[in-house]
């Protein structure tokens, strides 16, 4: 067995293994054996790991003290497959960013000064920075407080997340193809997308172009849809060069993203709460690994917030109203995002979060690395 100090944190409504980059595998190259080997993967029910056997829960990050004066930390995020032997790293997880902070002041890597504390997060999935503003109390995050996230059941101190200059993520293209509308073949025929890249790049679809009302809860979507959504995406990762695709799901299953967009409507929320149309500027139903995700990856709203400025985007064109602030509807609640431009171009996106760690200790593995 292999012995590795680790922390178990939740970050808005995902849930992280939390290691120090010292405390990795000095070789990278085994990294993505030992973070299978952590969670239990390849295996559904992941019952030999950490894993909570869904990806919202099969998540990891790895921190350290940054040797730039440019930022406090740098974050490097995993999305670990359930059932393929598949460790993500090419894009970041905006809910696991919100853990990066209050981890990095509890364990002494930026210096506390005052009663909040800007953190400089160098995310190197994405190279992108993100600033997460931490209240502390007694030197460390603090963890209780009044801010409430939908999809999250407690409510916790407020993390302010703000992406900057997020356009070109991983592609380095705000558009990936250059076009704000792609029109693809699929099994159903042709239909219109748009590949957007801030954040974490998401191919948007639009709900009734695939047979379905945008409102839909995770468990209504049918096995056949799902393999519809995941059609498209397998194309848009081709169209984005990252696989052919043939082989999508198994080399790049976590981006692009499938994002399915509607225009707002009324409907209840995983949690029996009416949303009403007038509430929201846009309803969206994201995948996560290629499940319906139960609530939306904070990175995707982000890439949501741009779409909605770029004119004849799928998303633009299902907006009514045009604004810095945009709500967005999805199956835990609504989440609202804000915007600050420049010239016509988005210096950043601010989002509230919150986040707590929940265990320290030591993860054992089966392996030696």
């Amino acid at each position: 067995m292999y012995k590795v100090k680790c922390a178990l944190m939740r970050g808005g409504t995902s849930k992280a293994a939390v290691f120090h980059y010292n405390d990795m595998p000095e070789d990278k190259a085994k990294w993505s054996d030992f973070l299978l080997d952590v969670m239990g993967s390849p295996d559904a029910r992941q019952i030999d790991g950490l894993g909570g056997a869904n990806s919202l829960t099969s998540k990891v990050a790895i921190i350290k003290k940054s040797d730039s004066e440019e930022y406090d930390v740098e974050y490097t995020f995993a999305q670990v497959s359930l059932t393929d032997r598949v460790v993500d790293f090419k894009g970041n997880c905006g809910n696991i960013s919100s853990v990066v902070g209050p981890f990095a002041i509890d364990e002494g890597l930026v210096e506390v000064t005052g009663e909040k504390v800007a953190v400089r997060i160098l995310n190197t999935n994405t190279n992108k920075l993100i600033v997460a503003e931490v209240e502390v109390e007694n030197g460390r995050a603090k963890t209780e407080g009044e801010a409430y996230i939908p999809g999250v059941p407690n409510p916790g101190s407020p993390i302010y997340l703000g992406f900057c200059n997020p356009e070109g993520s991983v592609t380095g293209k705000l558009l990936p193809t250059g076009n704000v509308i792609d029109y693809i073949e699929t099994s159903i025929g042709k239909i219109s997308i748009s590949i957007v890249d801030a954040a974490n790049p998401l191919v948007f679809i639009n709900a009734k172009d695939i047979g379905l009302k945008g409102t839909e809860l995770p468990d209504e979507f049918t096995d056949e849809k799902l393999k519809l959504i995941e059609e498209i995406r397998s194309i848009a990762a081709e169209m984005c060069g990252f696989a052919s695709k043939e082989e999508a799901t198994k080399k790049s299953p976590a981006v692009p993203k499938s994002t399915i967009v509607s225009a707002s409507a009324d409907y209840v929320d995983l949690s029996g709460n009416e949303r009403k149309k007038e509430d929201m500027d846009i309803v969206v139903r994201m995948m996560s690994m290629q499940k319906p995700h139960k609530a939306l990856a904070i990175t995707g709203a982000v890439c949501i917030t741009a779409a909605a400025s770029i004119e004849g985007t799928l998303v633009n064109k299902l907006m009514e109203s045009s604004s810095d602030k945009i709500t967005i509807g999805h199956p835990g609640g609504v989440i609202d995002t804000i915007a600050q431009s420049n010239g016509g171009k988005i210096e950043s996106v601010k989002i509230l979060r919150t986040a707590r760690r929940i265990m320290d200790g030591y993860v054992y593995t089966r392996n030696e690395y």
